[in-house]
């Protein structure tokens, strides 16, 4: 390998990060968005469920897209399970809430998944038809 070689394989991979870095600041630019407008008008809807919706529809209007973008967030996805640690240490921390109120999450955690599953099937029954036309 020569000492060009490398130099354009470090150049490369500075190039690589450098996307990476703009993907990541593009979506927490959006997560931020979401946020502020959520706030400024008040809305009952988390803030990064408005920013992924404000970066999906910038999304529409680019053409094409950034391919550094898309690999970014499939990267996080990939990792996405390491994003539960922190929630999975604030549940150990709280377990005597759990005790004091087992039934009502109980009851809770069975509800929101049987409304979810009724929800999906209906969409799926309902895009399943609309596709058959």
């Amino acid at each position: 390998m020569y000492a060009g070689d490398v130099w354009r394989a470090g150049k490369s991979a500075a190039l690589r990060e450098n996307c990476m870095i703009t993907a990541l600041a593009t979506l927490l630019v959006s997560q931020l968005a979401g946020e502020a407008l959520v706030r400024l008008a008040s809305l009952p809807i988390p803030g990064p469920v408005v920013g992924m919706i404000l970066l999906f529809v910038v999304m529409l209007t680019r053409t094409p897209l950034p391919p550094a973008l898309g690999e970014t967030a499939d990267g996080l996805l990939r990792h996405l399970s390491l994003l539960f640690v922190p929630a999975g240490t604030g549940v150990i921390q709280h377990l005597d809430r759990f005790g004091t109120n087992a039934v009502q999450l109980v009851a809770v955690v069975v509800l929101a998944t049987a409304i979810t599953l009724a929800v999906t099937a209906s969409v799926f029954e309902f895009v399943a038809r609309w596709m058959r036309q």
